[in-house]
């Protein structure tokens, strides 16, 4: 097995030449952080992009920031925090959760796996924040979209089409981000005790105020423990979160307390506290602790999640928690359960959905359709997606699906739209 590290976009190009050339396919990896994600791969060769690194242009006043492939996300964000800026759609660190060291995503992987986290109800996610791309195709040629403006619109739909494709599609040699000021100030409101039913009634009636709320979650008992160390206590947590400047998030934290005052007890949580609580959301820290027990994120309509969760709960022994005002569950199961068949069947029957498995051994995870299976439309047009960009089948094949498969026009994982 040979791995190429390549530290230019010209030694990408020429690797990935020889590789449609002799018709060998490629692993391809930042830090390998997400490795553990999708379909278990067989490749002879790897190409591993960790030292294609650097930012290439960041202009605080642009809120416009380039930087290559394999450069550390948790490098880039301190740059931004130093600069009071922020990634709005904050990326998922999945390393915790996958069994692997925080902090080892890299700014490509972000858009190749098009992540977001709990602000993804008000600032979308990586693909709504894509400015431009530069890419070598499994074709061996090497092109560019977009630009380096906010304004710049050129090829912007080719930019998002790299977003949850897994690179299957193309190799991302550099990435260019729209940034936005950081909040100055951050509060959480959390209702204690509240069933599932009525947590996301609440979300509801708060997500719809004035109130400009921008995350909802929900933590049902003993799970809401496992988040910032427990410090919050084990009874279930409704969670608001109101950002901004100080005198706005004062007063509309002031008109949630009136909003929700017959909800159940309600608590303040501010600054770190709540930064905190936040990040174990995002990064799914519940569940980081549970070894390879198969972890599935599913994303369908709020109102029906916690429904399909019950009847779930009535024939599989799952744990869960909510994010995106109750759109996005969280499940962890057991390895024995039915629970491809019986999962996505009763997301079928609560409105629909796509559910991904995100964390399980390598056999289950080669026995699993482990990303939402596309209807026969999708997949035709996935297929000539493929074709058109790898037709040798030579980058990260079968890790979406068997055989060449991408599921980029799924939004399976991180592209379903709260």
């Amino acid at each position: 097995m040979t791995t190429f590290t390549p530290s230019t976009t010209a030694e990408v190009l020429t690797t990935v030449q020889w590789a449609a050339a002799e018709e060998t396919p490629l692993e391809i990896l930042g830090h390998g952080s997400k490795s553990g994600i999708g379909r278990p791969l067989q490749t002879e060769h790897t190409l591993d992009l960790s030292k294609l690194t650097g930012v290439t242009l960041y202009e605080p006043a642009e809120l416009v920031l380039s930087a290559r492939a394999g450069t550390p996300l948790a490098e880039i964000e301190r740059l931004l925090a130093e600069n009071g800026q922020q990634f709005a759609f904050e990326p998922i660190d999945y390393g915790p959760l996958v069994g692997g060291d925080p902090g080892r995503g890299t700014i490509g992987g972000v858009l190749a796996s098009n992540l977001s986290g709990p602000r993804r109800l008000k600032a979308g996610a990586a693909r709504d924040h894509i400015l431009g791309v530069a890419a070598v195709s499994g074709r061996g040629e090497a092109f560019k979209s977009g630009g380096r403006v906010v304004k710049n619109v050129t090829g912007y739909d080719l930019s998002k089409l790299m977003a949850n494709s897994w690179g299957t599609l193309a190799v991302l040699t550099d990435v260019t981000f729209k940034v936005l000021p950081a909040a100055e100030t951050e509060v959480t409101l959390a209702i204690r005790g509240l069933l599932d039913e009525a947590a996301v009634a609440a979300m509801a009636l708060a997500l719809g105020s004035s109130a400009e709320v921008s995350s909802a979650a929900h933590l049902p008992e003993r799970i809401a423990a496992k988040v910032a160390g427990g410090k919050h206590g084990s009874d279930a947590a409704t969670l608001l979160r109101v950002e901004g400047f100080g005198p706005s998030v004062v007063y509309r934290i002031e008109a949630l307390r009136k909003l929700l005052a017959k909800a159940g007890p309600l608590e303040e949580i501010a600054g770190e506290a709540s930064k905190t609580i936040w990040r174990d959301i995002r990064d799914c820290r519940p569940f980081a602790d549970s070894g390879t027990r198969p972890v599935w994120r599913v994303s369908m309509a709020p109102s029906e999640a916690h429904h399909m969760v019950m009847a779930l709960r009535m024939q599989a022994a799952v744990d869960a928690f909510y994010d995106w005002q109750g759109g996005l569950v969280w499940l962890s199961m057991r390895e024995d359960d039915p629970e491809t068949n019986l999962l996505r069947g009763l997301i079928r029957k609560h409105g629909g959905g796509h559910a991904t498995l995100v964390r399980a051994s390598a056999p289950h995870r080669a026995a699993l359709p482990v990303f939402e299976p596309q209807p026969p439309h999708l997949a035709a047009l996935s297929a000539r997606l493929k074709a058109e960009f790898d037709p040798k089948n030579i980058l990260n094949p079968g890790r979406m699906a068997p055989g060449a498969g991408s599921a980029t026009l799924s939004r399976s994982t991180e592209g379903a739209a709260s």
